[in-house]
Protein backbone atom coordinates (compact mmCIF):
# COMPACT_ATOMS: atom_id res chain seq x y z
CA UNK A 1 0.00 0.00 0.00
CA UNK A 2 1.36 3.40 -0.95
CA UNK A 3 1.56 6.48 1.23
CA UNK A 4 -1.37 8.03 -0.63
CA UNK A 5 -3.53 5.29 0.92
CA UNK A 6 -2.51 6.32 4.43
CA UNK A 7 -5.52 8.50 5.12
CA UNK A 8 -8.42 10.08 3.37
CA UNK A 9 -8.76 13.86 3.10
CA UNK A 10 -11.74 15.98 3.99
CA UNK A 11 -12.35 19.53 5.08
CA UNK A 12 -11.65 18.62 8.69
CA UNK A 13 -8.03 17.74 7.92
CA UNK A 14 -7.00 21.28 7.11
CA UNK A 15 -8.16 23.58 9.85
CA UNK A 16 -5.95 26.20 11.39
CA UNK A 17 -4.53 27.77 8.26
CA UNK A 18 -3.30 31.31 8.56
CA UNK A 19 -3.77 32.64 5.05
CA UNK A 20 -6.36 30.32 3.52
CA UNK A 21 -9.94 30.11 4.69
CA UNK A 22 -11.41 26.65 4.14
CA UNK A 23 -15.04 26.12 5.03
CA UNK A 24 -16.03 22.67 6.25
CA UNK A 25 -19.29 21.22 5.01
CA UNK A 26 -20.54 17.95 3.55
CA UNK A 27 -20.23 17.20 -0.12
CA UNK A 28 -23.53 17.12 -2.01
CA UNK A 29 -24.72 13.63 -2.87
CA UNK A 30 -26.45 12.31 -5.95
CA UNK A 31 -26.61 13.35 -9.56
CA UNK A 32 -27.57 16.94 -10.33
CA UNK A 33 -28.49 17.59 -13.94
CA UNK A 34 -27.14 20.70 -15.59
CA UNK A 35 -29.54 22.33 -18.03
CA UNK A 36 -27.28 24.90 -19.68
CA UNK A 37 -25.58 24.38 -23.03
CA UNK A 38 -21.86 24.65 -23.49
CA UNK A 39 -20.38 27.57 -25.42
CA UNK A 40 -16.96 27.78 -26.99
CA UNK A 41 -14.06 28.59 -24.70
CA UNK A 42 -13.50 31.86 -26.51
CA UNK A 43 -16.77 33.20 -25.12
CA UNK A 44 -15.30 33.82 -21.67
CA UNK A 45 -12.46 35.75 -23.19
CA UNK A 46 -14.47 37.77 -25.69
CA UNK A 47 -17.72 38.47 -23.83
CA UNK A 48 -18.02 40.54 -20.63
CA UNK A 49 -18.77 38.46 -17.54
CA UNK A 50 -22.30 39.86 -16.89
CA UNK A 51 -23.43 38.71 -20.32
CA UNK A 52 -22.01 35.24 -19.73
CA UNK A 53 -23.71 34.88 -16.38
CA UNK A 54 -27.02 35.21 -18.13
CA UNK A 55 -26.32 32.62 -20.80
CA UNK A 56 -23.97 29.66 -20.99
CA UNK A 57 -20.35 28.85 -20.22
CA UNK A 58 -17.04 28.11 -21.82
CA UNK A 59 -14.97 25.00 -21.44
CA UNK A 60 -11.20 24.70 -21.25
CA UNK A 61 -11.20 21.15 -22.51
CA UNK A 62 -11.75 21.41 -26.25
CA UNK A 63 -11.37 17.67 -26.73
CA UNK A 64 -11.28 14.61 -24.55
CA UNK A 65 -7.97 13.15 -23.35
CA UNK A 66 -6.44 10.36 -25.39
CA UNK A 67 -6.97 7.53 -22.88
CA UNK A 68 -10.00 5.46 -23.90
CA UNK A 69 -12.64 4.40 -23.20
CA UNK A 70 -13.71 7.27 -20.95
CA UNK A 71 -16.69 7.60 -18.66
CA UNK A 72 -18.54 10.92 -18.72
CA UNK A 73 -16.03 13.57 -17.67
CA UNK A 74 -16.81 16.76 -15.76
CA UNK A 75 -17.27 19.07 -18.71
CA UNK A 76 -19.71 21.80 -17.77
CA UNK A 77 -22.55 20.53 -19.94
CA UNK A 78 -25.97 18.94 -19.67
CA UNK A 79 -26.25 16.16 -17.09
CA UNK A 80 -22.76 16.40 -15.57
CA UNK A 81 -21.88 15.68 -11.97
CA UNK A 82 -19.41 17.70 -9.91
CA UNK A 83 -15.73 16.81 -10.33
CA UNK A 84 -15.08 13.49 -8.52
CA UNK A 85 -13.28 13.71 -5.16
CA UNK A 86 -10.19 11.69 -4.29
CA UNK A 87 -8.19 11.12 -1.14
CA UNK A 88 -5.89 13.83 0.17
CA UNK A 89 -2.94 11.52 0.85
CA UNK A 90 -0.32 12.08 3.55
CA UNK A 91 1.57 15.01 2.02
CA UNK A 92 -0.81 17.97 2.24
CA UNK A 93 0.43 21.01 4.21
CA UNK A 94 -1.81 23.95 5.17
CA UNK A 95 -0.84 27.61 4.80
CA UNK A 96 0.87 27.30 1.43
CA UNK A 97 2.03 30.55 -0.22
CA UNK A 98 -0.35 32.33 -2.58
CA UNK A 99 1.18 32.09 -6.04
CA UNK A 100 0.27 31.03 -9.55
CA UNK A 101 3.76 29.72 -10.34
CA UNK A 102 5.37 26.97 -8.29
CA UNK A 103 8.71 27.41 -10.06
CA UNK A 104 11.64 28.52 -7.92
CA UNK A 105 15.35 28.91 -8.66
CA UNK A 106 16.78 25.45 -9.17
CA UNK A 107 13.45 23.73 -9.91
CA UNK A 108 14.22 20.81 -12.21
CA UNK A 109 11.91 19.08 -14.64
CA UNK A 110 9.70 19.59 -17.68
CA UNK A 111 7.78 22.82 -17.43
CA UNK A 112 4.00 22.39 -17.23
CA UNK A 113 1.21 24.93 -17.38
CA UNK A 114 -2.31 23.96 -16.31
CA UNK A 115 -5.23 26.22 -17.11
CA UNK A 116 -8.99 26.05 -16.96
CA UNK A 117 -12.10 27.23 -15.18
CA UNK A 118 -14.07 26.53 -12.04
CA UNK A 119 -17.82 26.23 -12.60
CA UNK A 120 -20.75 25.73 -10.27
CA UNK A 121 -23.15 22.85 -10.90
CA UNK A 122 -25.47 25.35 -12.63
CA UNK A 123 -22.74 25.75 -15.29
CA UNK A 124 -21.73 29.30 -14.35
CA UNK A 125 -18.13 30.38 -13.68
CA UNK A 126 -17.13 30.80 -10.03
CA UNK A 127 -15.07 33.90 -9.30
CA UNK A 128 -12.59 33.91 -6.40
CA UNK A 129 -12.71 30.14 -6.00
CA UNK A 130 -9.76 28.75 -4.04
CA UNK A 131 -7.39 26.25 -5.66
CA UNK A 132 -4.59 24.80 -3.54
CA UNK A 133 -2.07 22.65 -5.46
CA UNK A 134 0.70 20.36 -4.23
CA UNK A 135 2.77 17.71 -5.98
CA UNK A 136 5.92 15.62 -6.14
CA UNK A 137 9.01 16.99 -7.85
CA UNK A 138 10.43 15.49 -11.03
CA UNK A 139 12.14 12.78 -8.96
CA UNK A 140 8.88 11.77 -7.25
CA UNK A 141 9.63 13.41 -3.87
CA UNK A 142 7.43 15.77 -1.85
CA UNK A 143 8.87 18.68 0.12
CA UNK A 144 7.48 18.06 3.61
CA UNK A 145 9.72 20.62 5.34
CA UNK A 146 9.01 23.68 3.21
CA UNK A 147 6.61 24.66 0.46
CA UNK A 148 8.46 23.67 -2.68
CA UNK A 149 5.91 22.82 -5.42
CA UNK A 150 3.04 23.93 -3.18
CA UNK A 151 0.84 26.98 -3.56
CA UNK A 152 -2.69 28.33 -3.64
CA UNK A 153 -4.45 30.83 -5.87
CA UNK A 154 -7.94 32.17 -6.64
CA UNK A 155 -9.91 32.23 -9.87
CA UNK A 156 -10.41 35.58 -11.56
CA UNK A 157 -13.74 37.23 -12.37
CA UNK A 158 -14.21 34.80 -15.28
CA UNK A 159 -13.67 31.76 -13.06
CA UNK A 160 -10.33 31.10 -14.74
CA UNK A 161 -7.08 29.87 -13.20
CA UNK A 162 -3.56 29.21 -14.47
CA UNK A 163 -0.79 27.22 -12.78
CA UNK A 164 2.87 27.07 -13.81
CA UNK A 165 4.80 24.10 -12.44
CA UNK A 166 6.73 21.01 -13.62
CA UNK A 167 5.58 17.55 -14.58
CA UNK A 168 5.61 15.46 -11.37
CA UNK A 169 7.82 12.41 -11.17
CA UNK A 170 6.86 8.84 -10.38
CA UNK A 171 7.13 7.03 -7.10
CA UNK A 172 6.20 3.44 -6.15
CA UNK A 173 2.54 2.56 -6.54
CA UNK A 174 1.37 5.80 -8.19
CA UNK A 175 1.01 7.21 -11.65
CA UNK A 176 1.79 10.88 -12.36
CA UNK A 177 -0.67 13.18 -10.65
CA UNK A 178 -1.30 16.62 -9.20
CA UNK A 179 -3.14 17.15 -5.91
CA UNK A 180 -5.62 20.01 -5.59
CA UNK A 181 -8.26 21.34 -3.22
CA UNK A 182 -10.97 23.49 -4.79
CA UNK A 183 -13.57 25.57 -2.97
CA UNK A 184 -16.12 28.11 -4.14
CA UNK A 185 -16.63 31.01 -1.71
CA UNK A 186 -18.88 29.66 1.05
CA UNK A 187 -19.08 26.24 -0.59
CA UNK A 188 -17.93 22.75 0.42
CA UNK A 189 -14.32 21.74 -0.11
CA UNK A 190 -13.40 19.40 -2.97
CA UNK A 191 -10.18 17.40 -2.59
CA UNK A 192 -9.11 15.60 -5.75
CA UNK A 193 -6.23 14.69 -8.06
CA UNK A 194 -5.49 15.34 -11.74
CA UNK A 195 -3.95 12.79 -14.08
CA UNK A 196 -1.97 12.69 -17.34
CA UNK A 197 -3.21 10.76 -20.40
CA UNK A 198 -1.07 8.05 -21.93
CA UNK A 199 0.76 7.12 -18.72
CA UNK A 200 1.44 3.34 -18.46
CA UNK A 201 0.82 3.42 -14.71
CA UNK A 202 -2.71 4.71 -15.23
CA UNK A 203 -3.57 1.05 -15.78
CA UNK A 204 -2.15 -0.12 -12.45
CA UNK A 205 -2.70 2.79 -10.03
CA UNK A 206 -5.74 1.86 -7.89
CA UNK A 207 -6.60 5.53 -7.36
CA UNK A 208 -6.61 6.51 -11.04
CA UNK A 209 -9.91 7.90 -12.33
CA UNK A 210 -10.24 8.62 -16.05
CA UNK A 211 -12.76 11.38 -15.30
CA UNK A 212 -9.84 13.33 -13.82
CA UNK A 213 -7.61 13.20 -16.89
CA UNK A 214 -6.30 16.53 -18.08
CA UNK A 215 -5.90 17.39 -21.73
CA UNK A 216 -2.15 17.60 -22.24
CA UNK A 217 -0.22 18.67 -25.33
CA UNK A 218 3.41 19.25 -26.12
CA UNK A 219 4.44 22.91 -26.47
CA UNK A 220 8.06 22.83 -27.58
CA UNK A 221 10.11 21.49 -24.65
CA UNK A 222 7.23 22.17 -22.25
CA UNK A 223 3.73 20.75 -21.76
CA UNK A 224 0.39 22.53 -21.61
CA UNK A 225 -2.66 21.05 -19.90
CA UNK A 226 -6.28 22.07 -19.37
CA UNK A 227 -8.95 20.98 -16.93
CA UNK A 228 -12.28 22.42 -15.77
CA UNK A 229 -13.58 21.84 -12.25
CA UNK A 230 -17.30 21.63 -11.48
CA UNK A 231 -17.97 22.22 -7.79
CA UNK A 232 -20.91 22.57 -5.45
CA UNK A 233 -21.26 26.15 -4.25
CA UNK A 234 -23.29 25.50 -1.10
CA UNK A 235 -26.36 27.40 -2.29
CA UNK A 236 -28.72 27.40 -5.29
CA UNK A 237 -27.15 26.04 -8.44
CA UNK A 238 -24.75 28.60 -9.83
Amino acid sequence: MTDDHARTGDAGDIGGTSDISYISSGEANGRRAVSRKTLLKAALVAVPLPALLGSGVAIARDHRPSDAPLPPTPFCDDGDDPTPPQIEGPYFKPASPERASLLEPGTQGTRLTVGGYVFGTGCRPVAHALLDFWQADDAGAYDNLGFRLRGHQYTDARGAFSLTTVVPGLYPGRTRHLHVKVQAPGGPLLTTQLYFPGEPRNNTDPLFNAALLMNVRQAGPAKQATFDFVVNTGGPRT
